[in-house]
């Protein structure tokens, strides 16, 4: 299996800056997409950002401008550079990913979860 661990949330003024970060480990083949979810209370989960293995790049509308999603391929990591917060920010930041891992069968397919990071933004 792939495992996925988040870091980098925690409390920040209203237009300050935040780097998430989202490492994946486990016997990877390749990891196609790569994306950061989000969850207020009370809200549904949604997509903020999201980068293809190519680097090609989607956005939230809400987050268009202020949010930049990476990766680094080398260390199956991605990373969500956050600008510009907003009180409407505020939410438990999840990654998630999809590819191919070696299992003791051959390749399998994986589309696993990070266990959530809490971003905070105070007005």
């Amino acid at each position: 299996q792939v495992q996925l661990v988040e870091s980098g949330g925690g409390l920040v003024q209203a237009g300050g800056s935040l780097r998430l970060s989202c490492a994946a480990s486990g016997r990877i083949s390749r990891i196609n997409a790569m994306d950061w979810y989000r969850q207020a209370p009370g809200k549904q989960r949604e997509l903020v950002a999201e980068i293809s293995s190519g680097a090609n790049t989607n956005y939230a509308d809400s987050v268009k401008g202020r949010f930049t999603i990476s990766r680094d391929n080398a260390k199956n990591t991605v990373y969500l550079q956050m600008n510009s917060l907003k009180p409407e920010d505020t939410a438990v930041y999840y990654c998630n990913a999809a590819g191919t891992f070696w299992s003791d069968y051959g390749p399998k397919i994986f589309n696993s979860w990070g266990q959530g990071t809490q971003v905070t933004v105070s007005s």
